[in-house]
């Protein structure tokens, strides 16, 4: 039989859409905004690198970033994401959201800063201090998926609760368009100021001294709106769920949320001799109740990205290949920075940005499996439209066309998989896994961008050895690897049936802690004690 749901829990889900809401948005998406911003800037200042740092005199084309530094560069981030998301996850669910929260920001400002700082004499010394600093850099944001996404789903009410939580993630998309923004500005400013000739007339003059301090200064602000919310962050409360459900203190969760809600709430008298021990992480229990939604939720997201994170590291050189940015010879260093931030800033301004507001617009409306589905059909589509005519597309007169449609398919990756892969997981797993699970969700999905940016670093390469990247063997050439990423966006649309939907459910529905059971009270003390012998402790 379910038992009736805790009045402070109650009172969150049928609560009315108030300021503390916007607050909490706003707090747990500066988090957001700096992910962003961090994880995709390194993609605008790569071939600034591979200029300043691999320079070879009397070479044709300016110095690039070898394969192995380059995925380095690109990908360590990625590695310590993954091991925050599984670490920072578990801990949020043993210590509390709160307590976690503020360690992971402080990472993140001193990483940022950090990277940015990277030293050394050789270029060998400055690519391997980035790297350290961009690996922990990654620890720090790692924590924040799965953290963020808990926080928002344990402080909204039911009506509203995927809004409130893919707005915290849409905050992601700010990050990049002012990652975007902010390099626009500041490799203009130096151009204006240190102006040089382009690589084909003057190859050692084109990148000057000053550049170096370009992708520095772009690197390090990632660090301000983390250092200027944490103060905010230090004073949230501790979720009411986490506290009722998890720490077991009922009073302490009702006084925390009559003060959020400025209304008054009785904390329910504790009824501790009747519970009973519950099933743990992983227990047969466990896996026939949640096994094949944690599979839902790990799989659709380690495909999602795979396709999401190939786009976002290779669409520079696709933007290089129809037209949008000139060939590196014709252009200086600080030339070529403007224009890859240009182009990344109009993608995320066309169509990153608005697909994340849409999926908040309608999550609550049309729900998340709708939008999974949807999101991975229209993917598959447009990749497909890519893929098969694409020597039509390298046409200088069909440019437009392909950025469209690259546009489409980054809308409805955001109105779409990449949204709600992010926030199922937080609303269908039981108080005390929801952030180990969320964590291990979210690390399945940056696996994926692994495999999407390690592997597609090479696949995407010219067939022809000679005309690929130096440094490079000759890949299936770029028509190819969309072909591969249109099969993983099938893949993902199958997957996506077994997750179920939360619209306009509670928590605890959704997780089943209703109707986890109790131990009747009219038990005799002799079966009591052996109905808490047999239950797997936790």
């Amino acid at each position: 039989m379910a038992k009736e749901q805790m009045q402070v829990l109650n009172a969150l889900d049928v609560a009315k859409t108030q300021w503390y809401h916007f607050t909490a948005i706003v707090i747990a998406g500066m988090g957001f905004f700096t992910d962003a911003y961090d994880l995709f800037c390194i993609s605008l200042v790569t071939k600034l690198l591979g200029r300043i740092y691999y320079h070879v005199d009397g070479a044709e084309k300016p110095g690039t970033l070898p394969p192995n530094v380059a995925a380095a560069v690109n990908g360590v981030a990625f590695c310590g994401t993954l091991s925050g998301q599984l670490f920072f996850g578990w801990l949020g669910d043993k210590l509390g959201r709160k307590k976690v929260y503020g360690m992971t920001l402080m990472m993140m400002v001193i990483c940022s800063v950090g990277s940015g700082l990277s030293f050394g004499h050789s270029p060998k010394s400055v690519m391997a201090t980035l790297c350290f600093f961009r690996f922990w850099l990654g620890f720090g944001i790692g924590g924040d998926y799965p953290l963020s996404a808990t926080i928002m789903s344990e402080y909204s009410n039911k009506k509203t609760r995927g809004a409130f939580i893919s707005a915290v993630f849409a905050m992601q998309g700010f990050g990049i368009l002012a990652g975007g923004i902010f390099a626009i500005i500041i490799s203009a400013a130096f151009r204006e100021k240190f102006n040089a000739a382009p690589y084909e007339v003057d190859p050692l003059g084109s990148t000057v001294p000053q550049a170096d301090y370009v992708w520095r200064i772009i690197v390090m602000v990632g660090a301000l709106p983390a250092a200027l919310t944490y103060y905010w962050r230090m004073k949230m409360p501790e979720t009411a769920r986490y506290t009722a459900l998890v720490a077991k203190n009922q009073e302490q969760a009702a006084a925390d949320m009559s003060k959020v809600l400025q209304v008054e709430i009785q904390a329910e008298p504790r009824k501790e001799e009747q519970e009973k021990a519950k099933y743990s992480l992983f227990s047969k229990e466990f896996l026939s109740r949640h096994g094949l939604h944690l599979l839902g939720t790990t799989t659709t997201w380690f495909l999602l990205d795979i396709a999401f994170y190939s786009q976002n590291l290779f669409q520079k050189d696709i933007f290089s290949a129809v037209g949008w940015i000139p060939p590196a010879k014709t252009m200086n260093a600080l030339e070529e920075v403007y224009r890859i931030a240009r182009a990344q800033t109009l993608i995320a301004l066309c169509s990153t940005v608005p697909g994340y507001w849409f999926t908040v617009a309608f999550i609550d409306k049309i729900g998340r499996f709708a939008i999974q589905l949807m999101g991975f059909f229209f993917m598959t589509v447009f990749m497909f439209a890519l893929a098969i005519p694409y020597d039509h597309w390298t046409h200088k007169d069909n440019h437009i066309g392909f950025v469209v449609l690259y546009s489409l398919t980054f809308f409805f990756a955001n109105f779409g998989p990449n949204a709600t892969t992010f926030v199922v997981p937080a609303e269908i797993f039981p108080a005390r896994f929801r952030s180990t699970c969320h964590g291990i969700s979210s690390a399945s999905g940056k696996l994926g961008a692994i495999v999407g940016a390690f592997g597609f670093l090479y696949l995407a390469q010219n067939k022809d050895k000679s005309k690929a990247d130096a440094g490079y063997p000759a890949g299936i050439g770029v028509k190819n690897a969309l072909i591969v990423l249109g099969v993983v966006n099938v893949l993902g649309f199958f997957f996506t049936f077994l997750v179920p939907e939360a619209k306009g459910k509670s928590l605890e529905e959704m997780s089943g802690e209703n109707e986890e059971e109790e131990v009747p009270p009219e038990l005799s003390e002799q079966q009591r004690s052996y109905s808490n012998r047999t239950v797997p402790y936790v």
